[in-house]
Formats: C-alpha cells, sequence, structure tokens
C-alpha cells in the first residue's frame, strides 16, 4: 500500500504548485460525498455553447471531480483552479495529476487509474475511439502486478508536487484508487448513508457521454485533448484547491491571482453548489466573491440544476435526471443586483441560456 511507503519517504520539497494550493486554500469543510466522479449525466451539453459563445482561454474554474477536465479541454485556458470544501477531492485531484504525469496515452491513463495492465503498444491506441478504449479495459482484470509496480512511481510523483501529506492523505488516496481498481468501469457516484441513486451514470457511462450535438467530448475522446491535459497537469497548470464558494478566502485568493496574471476567468462552473448556498447571507457572500472575479462579456457560469423541490427544469434534455445551463457572469450581477433571484429556481430559470 502506498501508506506504508510514504513511512520512509523523503519530506517533500517546496514547489510553486504546493505555494498556490497553500495560499489559496482554507481550511476544510464537510460534505456527505465521495465525489470521485460526477453524478450529472448532462455534464457534456454545454460544450458546443461554449464554443459559439467564444468562450475559451484566460483562467478556468471549477468544482469536483474530473468532469472539469472536459470543460478546460474544450476551453483551452492558461491555467484552471478546481474548488471544493473538502480536502478529499484535492487529495483525489493529486491522484489524478499523478497518473496522468505518468501516462503518455489515454489508454494508458485508463489502465493506470483502473490497476490494469496497459496493451503492448499503447502508441497504437492513440487515434481509437474512446468507445474502443472502454471496452479494451471492461475486458481486463485487476492486474496485482501491475499495480504494484507502478505503487513506488506513483508516490514518488505525487510527493514531488510538494503538496505536505499525511499518513492519513495517503490512506485517503489509496482508498480512493482502491475504489477505482474495485468497481472499474462500473464505478458511480456515492453518497455516505445512501444507496447510490437510478440515475447516477456509470464511469464509462460519463466517459462515452455526448454533447448535444451527438459528438463524444469526454475528457477521454481525443488524444490531442488528453495530451493537453497532460501538458497542464505536468506544468502545474490544474490547481485543488480547498474553499468554501461563499468563504472569506479561496475565491478572492483565486480573483487576485488570475488578476495579477493578467488574465481573466473564461468560465466558472458550479455544479449544483449554489442550491447548498442559497441560505440567508451565504448567497451574498457567494455573489460577492463571484464579483471579484476578474471577468468580461464572455465569461460564463456553467450550473447543473438536479429535479427536487421544483420539479423538472423546462429545459431537461429527454432521457436525462440533470440539466446543464449556462449564465453570463454580467448577466448573474446584474441579476444579483436587481434582486431577480430571491430563490434557487429562480437563479436556475432566469437569465440562462444553453
Amino acid at each position: 500500500m502506498l501508506v506504508a511507503q510514504a513511512a520512509t519517504s523523503a519530506p517533500p520539497r517546496t514547489t510553486p504548485f504546493a505555494r498556490a494550493v497553500a495560499a489559496l486554500s482554507e481550511p476544510a469543510g464537510y460534505f456527505d460525498t465521495d465525489n470521485l466522479i460526477s453524478n450529472e449525466s448532462s455534464y457534456l451539453h454545454p460544450v458546443p455553447t461554449l464554443r459559439r459563445l467564444g468562450v475559451r482561454g484566460g483562467a478556468y474554474i471549477g468544482v469536483g471531480p474530473d468532469q472539469n477536465f472536459a470543460y478546460i479541454a474544450a476551453i483551452r485556458p492558461r491555467i484552471a483552479y478546481v474548488v471544493d470544501i473538502r480536502r478529499d477531492n484535492l487529495l483525489h485531484h493529486l491522484l489524478l495529476r499523478a497518473l496522468m504525469i505518468q501516462a503518455p496515452t489515454r489508454i494508458e491513463f485508463l489502465a493506470h487509474l483502473l490497476g490494469r495492465a496497459a496493451p503492448e503498444s499503447p502508441g497504437e491506441w492513440r487515434g481509437r475511439g474512446v468507445g474502443e478504449i472502454t471496452e479494451a479495459m471492461a475486458g481486463r482484470r485487476p492486474d496485482a502486478r501491475a499495480i504494484a509496480a507502478r505503487r513506488a512511481g506513483l508516490l514518488a510523483t505525487l510527493r514531488s508536487f510538494g503538496v505536505p501529506l499525511s499518513e492519513a492523505d495517503i490512506a485517503t488516496i489509496d482508498r480512493f484508487h482502491g475504489e477505482f481498481i474495485r468497481e472499474g468501469l462500473a464505478l458511480r457516484f456515492t453518497t455516505h448513508g445512501r444507496e447510490p441513486q437510478w440515475y447516477y451514470p456509470t464511469y464509462r457511462e460519463l466517459l462515452e457521454e455526448r454533447d448535444l450535438a451527438g459528438r463524444q467530448r469526454g475528457f477521454l475522446s481525443d488524444e490531442t485533448d488528453y495530451t493537453f491535459l497532460r501538458a497542464m497537469q505536468r506544468d502545474g497548470r490544474i490547481v485543488p484547491v480547498v474553499g468554501d464558494l461563499s468563504g472569506p478566502h479561496a475565491l478572492r485568493a483565486i480573483a487576485a491571482a488570475v488578476r495579477k496574471s493578467g488574465l481573466r476567468v473564461s468560465a466558472f462552473y458550479t455544479s449544483n453548489v449554489e442550491f447548498y448556498l442559497n441560505g440567508p447571507g451565504q448567497f451574498a457572500r457567494y455573489a460577492a466573491n463571484v464579483a471579484s472575479l476578474p471577468s468580461d462579456d464572455r465569461t460564463v457560469i456553467i450550473r447543473s440544476y438536479f429535479p427536487g423541490r421544483w420539479g423538472r427544469h423546462p429545459r431537461t434534455v429527454q432521457g436525462y435526471h440533470t440539466t446543464q445551463l449556462i449564465q453570463r457572469v454580467r448577466d448573474f450581477r446584474e441579476g444579483v443586483a436587481n434582486n431577480e433571484f430571491p430563490t434557487y429556481w429562480d437563479l436556475v430559470t432566469r437569465r440562462n441560456t444553453l
């Protein structure tokens, strides 16, 4: 196990990546999910609209696990920040970064993530469709020899990032990796103390999903996209941050860093976090944090709506449980100023487009 090897590892060296993580992060909070994968089957629906609106470059901000990679691949930002109230999300992204750095190709990444043996000639898979890659991995069982052979290199790569990791952190990373290895492509989003919901997609379904134009746009759908993401990871330009979107520090510190770099935020993916920020005072603090982000007329918020108290969203695509929405930040700011969003339902039905 990684934790057993960690005890004999040298302490991490300080790196710009680690300094950014520390400088931007807040104290961790709690949420009752593991968030190893998304539960939004509609997560790729915004991609054609992002392209049509010219959402490109700049800085990207998002929440959650690897669904962010699909947006990053589509937008091609200079830098990306992934914010989550749970430290576990930071640890998960460190694992994903380490695996991506170690894997030159998509099929090698998926093999490493799932603990399967990679094909003998992975370069021959560069032009294959994502369905062919997932099918190849679905036909393989966890390979104990391959897992053991990669373990030391994985820990060394994690340590090279410079983020201080306790034995408990290493154990958590090991547990997360173990979930992917044990469940494989059948892995689903899980919550603590509740059974998975019927609408939660499997990891395979997420990887093979399509946008509203019918194109597969997951981050493993195209070798060029994967190569771009891997370069960002190697350069430390996908920065996981512990923070509350309505908190006093993380978003404002990211805003300052983006402004200092001379960039503007291109997209801010919030998933359905705003639903949990809709209480008195909390939403106002969140809105003020959004207002602090350097933006222009093309800057957008990407959000997800889950049916609940208000029922089905009028923009829900047939066959999908969740709904993806896009709103220009300028419209969000004007709506907040005009008190157009007194409820969450107002937020997800006014001034949104897709």
